[in-house]
């Protein structure tokens, strides 16, 4: 079986295709010649995901699956959330969007969060969601140098330290990402 992850990133594509089964091979977006930016336009999580695996199925014919993440705070109302990537604008800057991130947290109590990863699979004709949630909390400063995006201020739950901080392994065992791929990867397994 071949499938397409609606993705560039080949650390991402080599992580996953190392914890599937040797039947599926992943191909990248550059592997089927698809070099344009896919619009990620709609207002949830769940609806980027769908976005980007419905425009490889539709434009090039192929089994896909996208992901899409989102940083949600309990104290601003679930922000940054579909827009985490470019809370700071559209720069797309981790250091800006965890400043500002911090700055809005500023004199708020409730420093509650998840990350929230929803992976879409259009497969044989039909679409699968699987989603991942890390709960945790924001810290006040930044802290270690692991990881991307906000990983420096978010700490799960159930350690003292910030995703930023953590071995990659762990963090792949206990994060969003790594809970809805484990969910993508064991309906494969079945369905292969």
């Amino acid at each position: 079986m071949k499938l397409v992850f609606a993705s560039n990133n080949k650390n991402k594509i080599k992580e996953i295709q190392q914890l599937l089964p040797d039947s599926i091979q992943i191909l990248s977006l550059e592997a089927i010649g698809c070099h344009e930016e896919i619009p990620e336009t709609a207002d949830t999580i769940e609806g980027n995901a769908i976005l980007k695996a419905n425009y490889v199925t539709e434009k090039y014919g192929y089994d896909c699956f996208a992901d899409d993440t989102g940083l949600e705070v309990a104290a601003l109302n679930g922000e940054p959330g579909v827009y985490s990537a470019r809370y700071a604008g559209e720069q797309r800057n981790a250091e800006d969007n965890m400043n500002l991130l911090l700055d809005n947290l500023n004199q708020k109590a409730n420093r509650n969060a998840q990350f929230k990863t929803v992976i879409a699979l259009n497969l044989n004709g039909k679409q699968q969601l699987f989603t991942g949630i890390a709960k945790g909390k924001i810290t006040t400063e930044k802290s270690g140098c692991q990881g991307f995006g906000y990983d420096p201020i978010f700490q799960p739950e159930g350690y003292n330290e910030t995703f930023a901080e953590l071995a990659l392994e762990t963090k792949n065992q206990i994060s969003h990402r790594g809970k809805a791929t484990q969910l993508l990867i064991s309906y494969l397994k079945e369905t292969k």
